[in-house]
């Protein structure tokens, strides 16, 4: 016999427990055990006035941010309504069943406002990973350095072609508030000092994003998302927003080794990277100012593919300072008729090598080496030995294994756009993408913590 539903009657009282309902193996739950944030308050402190109306719990949000970039819940309006309904998400919160929840406005109002005043994105990012170095996933022998194309907020149809666009023309006063951000940072040396050539087209709403086709796809405005990565157990020690611009990407990685130094004290013995990071400029920074072993290609455009002498087919004698070429002629770089009959401008990055006129016209190998006639010359940088340190660090076995552990930033990437939904940024200008970007190294960090250090097993009832 089918027995009907019985009608719903409530209870006069409920028996609620939320700790008792909440799963021992959520990931909320794991997630909490490294969520400190105790000293947000008096680092807040300074930022809010003496009098008036309490202000929303900073820790709250937080704590409700933390939910939605873990979660891939990236709209306040949606993250509002997720903790109201989730009781997961209530109990992460510190929040009751009868506790309000903040209006999706007040998290607009403190992120441009007090927390982006007291940097306490980076704060809390920072807290996260002295805690990965306190439970020893954080080795500091090798960094592994990356930037990924994040799609900014922006349209093609809001924009000016570079012959329109000009900058002076910009009211501060009235500009909003990503155009302002774009007018700080033009001294920025990931940012508007990364490059002096203006972009194919700007964007009016978002003018600090690059119109970018980096990816052989559609062109689109974008940022990139700058990580420096231990390589150990793929930790993220360190972000930074810039443009996409090669430039941009190298200081960026310079601007976070010198800050991991700093706020953490970690002395990499080598540092992972490909070939946009081996510029000459770049390489002659790791190993001559900071001492660090580059693990990068080098950018070599001396090959030559008509047929005649590369410079790699010439050898550098150090005791000398010069060059030998096939033929075993010396290439100089102060030769006197250089000097005195044809100077030319200096260029301060790179030394000029050349072979006298004599030794090239009577000797056998000129078709293969300078078939034009003129004497042959080499261009020599001055970073010229970290580049060859490179060159003899390829051919090791440890980079070999540095380029096995270069993929683990890449994994980094499809995670950050593929499960936490990332893959194009909701606030606008440097600082909000650079907000993001902090939130949702946090948001990995903490993902990966729970995943390598495991919930402990609770005892057995008796």
């Amino acid at each position: 016999m089918m027995g009907p539903r019985p009608a719903a009657q409530g209870a006069l009282f409920y028996e609620f427990d939320l700790e008792a309902l909440m799963p021992q193996d959520h990931l909320l739950r794991s997630i909490d055990r490294f969520v400190d944030l105790a000293g947000v308050r008096a680092h807040l402190a300074p930022f809010h006035s003496s009098t008036g109306r309490p202000s929303i719990d900073p820790e709250l949000m937080i704590r409700m941010l933390i939910v939605g970039y873990t979660h891939g819940i990236r709209s306040e309006r949606r993250l509002c309504e997720e903790v109201r309904l989730n009781l997961a998400y209530r109990w992460f919160c510190r929040l009751d069943l009868t506790d309000a929840i903040p209006d999706h406005s007040t998290f607009s109002k403190n992120r441009h406002g007090r927390f982006r005043d007291g940097d306490l994105f980076r704060k809390v990012f920072e807290e996260v990973v002295a805690r990965c170095i306190a439970e020893g996933l954080v080795g500091g022998e090798r960094f592994a350095a990356d930037a990924g194309l994040i799609a900014a907020d922006a349209d093609k149809l809001n924009s000016a072609a570079k012959e329109d666009w000009d900058v002076d023309a910009i009211d501060a006063e009235t500009a909003p508030r990503a155009v302002t951000d774009y007018l700080l940072a033009l001294d920025d040396a990931a940012f508007g000092a990364a490059t002096d050539v203006t972009p194919k087209f700007v964007s009016h709403a978002d003018p600090a994003s690059q119109w970018t086709a980096a990816h052989h796809g559609p062109a689109c405005f974008a940022y990139s998302n700058n990580c420096l990565v231990d390589a150990d157990n793929a930790i993220i020690v360190d972000v930074q927003a810039s443009r996409s611009v090669r430039a941009g990407e190298t200081r960026a990685a310079r601007m976070m080794i010198d800050r991991v130094r700093d706020r953490f004290d970690l002395w990499p013995e080598r540092l992972i990277a490909d070939m946009a990071y081996g510029s000459a400029e770049m390489l002659g920074w790791l190993v001559e100012e900071r001492g660090i072993e580059p693990h990068i290609p080098v950018i070599d455009k001396s090959t030559r593919t008509d047929g005649t002498f590369s410079r790699a087919d010439f050898v550098y004698d150090h005791r000398k300072d010069a060059y030998i070429c096939p033929a075993g002629k010396e290439l100089r770089q102060s030769w006197r008729r250089f000097e005195t009959i044809r100077p030319e401008p200096v260029d301060p990055d790179n030394v000029k090598y050349g072979a006298r006129k004599a030794d090239c016209q009577a000797c056998a190998l000129k078709e293969r080496c300078c078939p034009k006639g003129a004497p042959r010359r080499i261009m020599r940088s001055e970073h010229e030995g970290a580049r060859q340190m490179a060159r003899d660090i390829a051919r090791t076995e440890d980079y070999a294994l540095s380029c096995k552990l270069r993929k683990k930033v890449e994994m980094l990437f499809a995670h950050l756009k593929r499960i936490l939904g990332l893959g194009r940024l909701r606030l606008r200008g440097p600082c909000g993408a650079n907000d993001e970007f902090l939130l949702a190294a946090t948001a990995q960090n903490l993902r990966k913590l729970s995943k390598l250090i495991p919930m402990p097993r609770a005892p057995r009832p008796a």
